[in-house]
Order: C-alpha cells, then structure tokens, then sequence
C-alpha cells in the first residue's frame, strides 16, 4: 500500500524535527487499514506507528509516517496496540447497546409512532393471505409489537421473536397476556446465537437507525438471513434508501450562532466561531424539518436490496452529487433521511415508509448537517460534491459521514461561491 503523503524539508520543521506551531505530538498505533484518497492524505496498514503532530480537528490529524507528511483519520488511531487481544474492550459495545434497548422509555417512543407501527401492522394486513401456516422471524423484537400484529392479522404458523436485551422477559409476559404465546416464541438472544428448528419463510425487522445504517443492526439481520431465510423468502424491509438535500436551517442556526451576537447590550460575536466548532461539529439527529428547509430536489445517496447487499459493501459507501438550487436562501448544510419499501408477495402496490420533510413526522425525524458558516444561494446554482459513509474500523456500531462541496453559478463555473469539506462523527 502507497504512504501517499508529502516529502517534508527540514527547512519546515522546527528544530526537533516537528512542523512549526503543533503541540498535540504523540505516537499511535493504526487501528485498521486507510488508504489516502488524495496526495494530501497517508496511506497505512494496521499496526502502523504514527507519529501525529497535529490534532487539527476531531477528524483529522496531521501525521508523519516513514518520513511522509500527510493527514489521517482520526477514528482509524488508537494509543493501544489493536494487534493485541481485545478480549476486554466490547467494540459492537453491545451492553451499552442492548441496556439501551431494555428501557421502556425508549420502547415506548417506538411504540407511539404510529407512522412506524401501522405501517408495518399494515404489510401484515395486506399479507395475511401468503403469510398464513408459514414461518416468520423478528429481528430485535424488542416489545413484540412486529411479531404480535403479525400472529393477529396473518396466522402464521410460528413467530420467532428473537431479542438480545433483558426487554425479552417481559415481552414474553405480553405476548402471554394477549393469549399469543401459542404462536409467537419470545427467544432471548443475539440473533447471531439462537438456534431455530429450520429455515423461515419471512424476516423481518425494524432496524433502521439515523442515516440509515447508524448503529449497525443491519448487520445482525444479514447474518440471520444467511443462516435462517429459505430460498425465495421474503425480507421486510425489502429495499432501504437513504436521501439527502441542501437545507436551510435558519432556526438552528440563529439559536445557536445568532445568540452570540449581542447579549445585555454587550458584544460577544468573537466567540461564533468556536460556538459553530462546539455545536456544528456532531450532527443534529432529531432535526425536524419544513419541506420549504430544502433547497433542491433530494437524491437517493444509497439504495439496499435487503435480500442481496453484503455486509463488505457497507464499509465505505461514496456518492457524488450535483443538485440544482431550486429556492433562494442561505444554504446551512445538508439534511438526510431514509425510506423503505415493503414488498407484498402477490400484491401490488409496495408500502412505503418515508422519514422525510415531506412525509408524516416519525421518531426518526431527519439528520442535519450544518456547515460552519451559511452560504447564500439562489435558484439556478449549482451544489457539487460527494458525500462519504465510512464505517468505525474499531467501534463497529458507529461511522462518520465526510461532505466535500463546492458551490458554483454553473458546474463548471471557475469560481465558487463557497466551498469547503467536513466529516461528522456518528458518534466516535
């Protein structure tokens, strides 16, 4: 693998071999292949020693290895040594995980969107005729509600709900009391540990997360459907697509910034900057938009085949895009959020579940993205970049997505209206 990188001279560096003004110097150890996108970048191998001499940001650090100058991931790092046994350290972190899950406060914010729960109480409707005598799995049941509506409205023949969570105890109590027990086997584990007596005719699972892939469920369910899904089964979701737009956000925007303009008749603007460094630099996760908020038609950024796609292909996913401006008005990020489709067996048509502005509000609501500062646009403009989602190479339920944009009268316009690039943590 190339190191990529710059050659540095002595006459840049201090008098200790150090680049002039750093002073966050340490050595690390390369948690997992990078290969450089650019020449600005290093290439390494896991188990690497990089000396970092700048902590430019919480993305990206300027590093040094075998003489080569460049910027790394940050995420990709790590002061221990990962070639060791990691026996002690959970990177899927499922105790925090599936505690999480256990709590009824969170159950019962999943249970109160009826957006979420009737749609899928609504495939079951529309497929209660195939779905009748056959097997069905539920992926992270969690309060059994999937698995419940399924055993009302379908008859099937069995329903295994499988939960890794302590929730699973008193979710078999439920199923219990509305007299299903019959039907639907409450089985306390992960997925990837259960034992079922055969294959299953239909998987299905709510395990969509912020961005989509967030937090990483998905990977359980493709494992489950390698192990316990019959040929031709049938997989709820059946496809997933992840969206993004150009947003205004004046509302965060002004909470956030704008209050540090002026404060009991006092000037605190010099502190703007490090207001948008401290509240800009994660994304906003339950950011709820106005359709007016997009600037542009969104894109579909990633689209799943759920009985197809492999976990590999969900490392790294990369997407260029062109939108044009439709509205006027000051561009303070980006915004995404997700749909996805049921496909009914001998039914037409699908049923969607959208997460967007423009659709009935879910617990999801939609991902924000804020820039720095705004950039004013107006109608014929053009907004070119990419976006990248790359996977934690350690904490494996968590990513980050980088923005490279540049905005421009025409594609190929020479000068920008403003350009930049940033990479949001989802959450390390």
């Amino acid at each position: 693998m190339p190191r990529e990188g710059v050659q540095r001279g002595r006459e840049e560096l201090g008098d200790d071999g150090v680049m002039e003004g750093t002073g966050d110097n340490g050595t690390f150890t390369a948690a997992a292949d990078y290969k450089a996108a650019d020449l600005t970048q290093l290439s390494f191998r896991r188990g690497e020693r990089i000396v970092v001499h700048q902590q430019m940001s919480n993305e990206w650090w300027w590093a040094e290895l075998g003489g080569c100058f460049g910027y790394v991931p940050a995420s990709y790092l790590t002061e221990r040594d990962p070639l060791q046994d990691l026996g002690e350290e959970d990177t899927w972190q499922d105790d925090e995980y599936f505690n999480s899950y256990s709590k009824l406060k969170l159950q019962q914010e999943m249970l109160a969107d009826r957006v979420r729960t009737e749609t899928y109480g609504a495939v079951m409707k529309r497929s209660r005729a195939w779905l009748r005598g056959k097997a069905v799995l539920d992926v992270g049941c969690g309060s059994g509600i999937i698995s419940m509506l399924c055993a009302k409205h379908a008859q099937p023949s069995r329903v295994y709900a499988v939960e890794a969570s302590e929730l699973a105890r008193l979710t078999e109590q439920v199923v219990r009391c509305n007299g299903m027990k019959d039907t639907v086997r409450v089985l306390q584990g992960r997925v990837e540990d259960v034992e079922l007596p055969g294959s299953v005719d239909c998987l299905v699972s709510e395990w969509m997360g912020t961005c989509l892939l967030f937090e990483f469920m998905i990977e359980s369910v493709l494992q489950a459907r390698d192990r316990w899904l019959r040929d031709g089964g049938v997989m709820w979701p059946s496809t997933a697509a992840l969206h993004l737009t150009p947003c205004s956000a004046q509302r965060e925007y002004t909470d956030k910034i704008g209050f540090w303009d002026w404060q009991y008749e006092l000037d605190f603007s010099q502190l703007r900057t490090e207001a948008a460094k401290e509240y800009f630099s994660k994304p906003k996760h339950d950011h709820q938009m106005d359709p007016d908020d997009c600037l542009a038609e969104p894109c579909c950024i990633l689209q799943l085949d759920m009985s197809k796609v492999q976990t590999s292909e969900l490392e790294e996913i990369t997407y260029e895009f062109i939108f044009e401006v439709k509205k006027a008005g000051p561009m303070h990020g980006f915004a995404a959020w997700f749909s996805t489709e049921f496909k009914c067996p001998d039914s037409n048509p699908s049923i969607i579940l959208d997460t967007g502005p423009m659709s009935t509000a879910t617990h999801w609501k939609q991902t924000l993205f804020m820039l720095d500062s705004p950039v004013a646009v107006t109608p014929g403009d053009f907004v070119v970049g990419s976006v990248a989602l790359r996977r934690n190479p350690v904490w494996r339920r968590h990513m980050s997505v980088a923005f490279r944009w540049r905005v421009a009268p025409s594609t190929d316009a020479p000068d920008a209206i403003g350009e930049g690039q940033k990479t949001f943590p989802l959450w390390r």
